[in-house]
Order: C-alpha cells, then sequence, then structure tokens
C-alpha cells in the first residue's frame, strides 16, 4: 500500500505531486503532522508577516542524506485567490459563502521527497528553534512508520515510496455519478461575457477571466477523489492538501487539485520563472482532430493576443521585485497538451533583488495574471460584479516555501474543493473583444470534463 494512505491518520497531511510527464515533473513531496498552521493572514500591510517569521524559526541546517531535494521542510499549503483584497482595493458584491481561511499555511519540519528521474526518495527534515533532538524522534517515527509499511507490503524498498498510481485497491465507487450544477447557466454566463466585451470596447480593459462554479452536496472522504483525479487527469501539480473537519459540520475538508499550471517558482539563489496558460482547445478524437485542433490553436489571433497580454502582465509583476534588465520571455506561445486539453503556454524569468524574498514575490504577483486580466486590478474589480459567489481557493495558489528561501506554487485550477457541506469546482477563460460567447461557454464545458470525468462527474445540464 502507498505511503501517502499509511500516513493518512497523521493530520494534515499532504502530497504535491507531478503526475505525468513534462519538464517541469520531478519532484513529489509528502507530509504530515505539521507543527504550526497559519489560518489568517498578518494584520497591517504585509499579510505574510507572520508566516515569514514562523519560517525563520525553522533551522537552516538539513537533517537527512546528502545532496538533498530542493524542499526538505518549511510552509506548505494554500493562498486563496481572495486574499488579493487584502492586497488591493476590491468592491465586495460577490457572496462569500464558503467558510475557508483566506490562507492556510501549515510548518513542516520533515518531508519525504521522491525524485521521479532517478526513482530515489529522501526522507529529510529541519529542526525548529534549534530543537535536533526533537526532530531526530519525528524523523525516527516516520522512518519506523515507513519501514512497516515496507514489511507489510512483503518488502518494498522503504526508500522509494509507493505513490497513489500503484494502489492496488479499489475506491469506493458511488452507484450513479455525482452530478455538479453550475452556478450560471449558459445563457447568464454568455450574457456576462457579453458584458466584459462592453467593458473592452469602453477602454475599461483588454481581457478578462471570467469564471463559473459547479457544485454538489459532499460530506464524504475526499482522498478517494483525489487518487482518481490524479490517475484518470495526470498533472504537472497535482495536490492533496487537508484542511482537517468542518467547525460546522464535523465533514472533512480538502484541496483535490490536478494543475497543469505553474504560478511562481524561486530558486533558493533567486532565479524566479513563471509559466502562464492562456488558449486553450479539447483534445481530439483521432490523432487527424488532435493535429487540426492544435493548429486552430496555434493559428487563432485571438488566443495568441490573450497569451501575449498576460505574459505583459506578468513581466511588470515581476520586475517590481526583480533585478533591472533580468526579466525574460524565453518561450511564448508554446503548445503543450494535458488528457483533456491542449493549451498555449508562455515563460517569463527574471532574478529576485537579493534584498527581496519569496514572500515580497508573492506580493508584487498575487494572484497571477493568467486567472485575472489585464489590466489585472481593473480586471479584478470588474469580475467582483459579474461572478455571483467568491472563488475561495480556486485561481489562488497551492505549493511550498522552503527554509532556504526556495519555492514552488501552482495555480489553483483543475481543482476541487471540499468545503465540508459540498464538493464545489470552478472553470473559466479569458475573455476578449474577439470572443464569441458560446464558444467560451464551450470552453469551460470542456475544462470541466476532464477533472469531472476523472472523479465519476457529470456536470448538471442547464
Amino acid at each position: 500500500m502507498d505511503l501517502a494512505e499509511r500516513l493518512r491518520h497523521l493530520p494534515g497531511v499532504t502530497l504535491l505531486e507531478s503526475a505525468r510527464p513534462g519538464r517541469n515533473a520531478r519532484w513529489s513531496y509528502l507530509s504530515a503532522d505539521p507543527v504550526a498552521v497559519l489560518e489568517a493572514p498578518a494584520d497591517g500591510a504585509d499579510p505574510f508577516a507572520t508566516a515569514r517569521r514562523v519560517l525563520g524559526r525553522l533551522s537552516s541546517d538539513q537533517v537527512g542524506l546528502a545532496a538533498a531535494p530542493p524542499f526538505t521542510g518549511g510552509l506548505i499549503g494554500y493562498l486563496s485567490y481572495d486574499l488579493g483584497r487584502r492586497l488591493e482595493r476590491l468592491p465586495a458584491v460577490a457572496l462569500a459563502d464558503q467558510e475557508l481561511p483566506l490562507l492556510r499555511l501549515a510548518i513542516h519540519d520533515w518531508v519525504v521527497a521522491w525524485d521521479r528521474r532517478s526513482g530515489r526518495a529522501w526522507l529529510a527534515g529541519r529542526a525548529l528553534d534549534e530543537r535536533v533532538g526533537r526532530l531526530d524522534e519525528r524523523l525516527h517515527g516516520v522512518a519506523t512508520l515507513l519501514l512497516s509499511a515496507a514489511d507489510e507490503d512483503g518488502g518494498l524498498d522503504p526508500r522509494v515510496p509507493a505513490w497513489p498510481t500503484q494502489v492496488a485497491r479499489p475506491d469506493h465507487i458511488p452507484t450513479s455519478p455525482i452530478e455538479l450544477q453550475s452556478g450560471l447557466d449558459r445563457q447568464a454566463f454568455e450574457a456576462g461575457v457579453e458584458a466584459v466585451r462592453e467593458e473592452i470596447a469602453r477602454g475599461d480593459i483588454y481581457q478578462a477571466n471570467l469564471t463559473r462554479r459547479l457544485e454538489a452536496p459532499f460530506r464524504g472522504d475526499p482522498w478517494p477523489l483525489y487518487r482518481r483525479l490524479r490517475t484518470g487527469d495526470p498533472a504537472l501539480f497535482a495536490a492533496f492538501l487537508d484542511l482537517g473537519a468542518s467547525p460546522v459540520t464535523g465533514a472533512a475538508r480538502a484541496i483535490v487539485s490536478a494543475s497543469p499550471e505553474p504560478f511562481l517558482s524561486l530558486s533558493s539563489r533567486g532565479n524566479v520563472a513563471a509559466d502562464p496558460i492562456k488558449g486553450t482547445r479539447p483534445r481530439g478524437r483521432d490523432r487527424a482532430e488532435d493535429r487540426a485542433l492544435a493548429n486552430e490553436l496555434l493559428s487563432s489571433a485571438k488566443d495568441r493576443a490573450e497569451n501575449v497580454m498576460i505574459v505583459d502582465v506578468l513581466r511588470n509583476d515581476l520586475g517590481r521585485v526583480c533585478l533591472p534588465g533580468t526579466v525574460r520571455v524565453p518561450r511564448l506561445c508554446r503548445l503543450e497538451r494535458t488528457a483533456a486539453v491542449q493549451h498555449l503556454v508562455s515563460t517569463v524569468t527574471g532574478t529576485l533583488r537579493p534584498d527581496l524574498d519569496a514572500f515580497d514575490l508573492l506580493v508584487a504577483s498575487f494572484p497571477g495574471g493568467s486567472i485575472t486580466g489585464a489590466p489585472k486590478i481593473r480586471a479584478m474589480q470588474l469580475l467582483e460584479s459579474h461572478e455571483p459567489v467568491r472563488r475561495g481557493p480556486y485561481t489562488g495558489a497551492a505549493g511550498w516555501i522552503g527554509a532556504d528561501g526556495g519555492m514552488q506554487t501552482s495555480i489553483l485550477i483543475r481543482t476541487f474543493v471540499a468545503d465540508g457541506a459540498r464538493l464545489t469546482l470552478h472553470v473559466g477563460g479569458g475573455i476578449t473583444w474577439r470572443s464569441d460567447p458560446g464558444a467560451e461557454w464551450d470552453e469551460t464545458v470542456a475544462k470541466a470534463r476532464g477533472p469531472l470525468s476523472a472523479i465519476g462527474a457529470v456536470e448538471a445540464s442547464s
């Protein structure tokens, strides 16, 4: 049985993994039982002030094997899209109906890291408040669990974790598929697209990312949903974040993500990278149709313009905190595919100023431009009026921030949220002047189809 399954009884289980091959698909991380959890931004101008102080309590010295992976302890969690309200002035129009924190960052002093390139794995950690003896005890306890799993599974090498793809036990499959209902029907969504187009015509914005939410009652265990999602819709940035029980219903809460889109990465040396996705087509039913759809996407002036606009937003964001002259675009509008859709993806890089850190980078860039619009702040202000409910974790970010200053985050798209009362999935798309309302609706249907079918769910007809 896989390691994540073995550690599920521990509080705060987190799994960040690359579930399909790709240039960013190398490291997967598993941890649990955090030593502290932050569930509110700090008061004052800097919402990350408390997180920065807590992260500073971790030792810069690693406990574990040499040649360690990029992340061996630090903060793991998510930032809600609505945390952007702390960073910018936005109207309060949409309904906030999910009782989830604006951020949840847990400090993990140990991690199991697996390198999919070499097949090697590490158990390593960083001491909190220089209490090396306490960390040794915690690492010993985790190692005992891993060795126990190896013994019970017939000699499994405890250094190489068996990840969820290797689980033989079938999940409990409902007798009928989960049916999620859209909060906006087709007519209402298309009217929203037209409203955004009118705002573009007036010169208020150039582009905005309009979204809708699907939901269904749900108080079950989110873990089987994750196992099915990451197998049925493999993603570069799959994530399971245990959020604990709902204080209202007592049901389990979790973020279950199969995101293809990185947000920001930061190396311990200060190298910054972002890979915005803009422009989408479904996968074809056969190779010929797949190629035709790819060629249509690559030759689409509307999709390329949308992608380039977001690249400009990210260049501006990174330019606020990177060394002058270092912000570059080494890749523009390349084609990348998932099981259900194909995208245009660009890359923006830079070098962080030495007097700044990962939190400064987040303040300058959050939320991501690819899921807001251009100009970003004005687009966010207008979207608040066109989307009936707040986004919550959707289009926020998930990932890790290391004690050595490194960071890796993804944008929370293709993401289910189990909030203790229901299961939600948002879908959306970038709207430009060239957008056709009917085509934009169809694109959201295509985007929902992959994650829904992966967990055995469907969107209710509207």
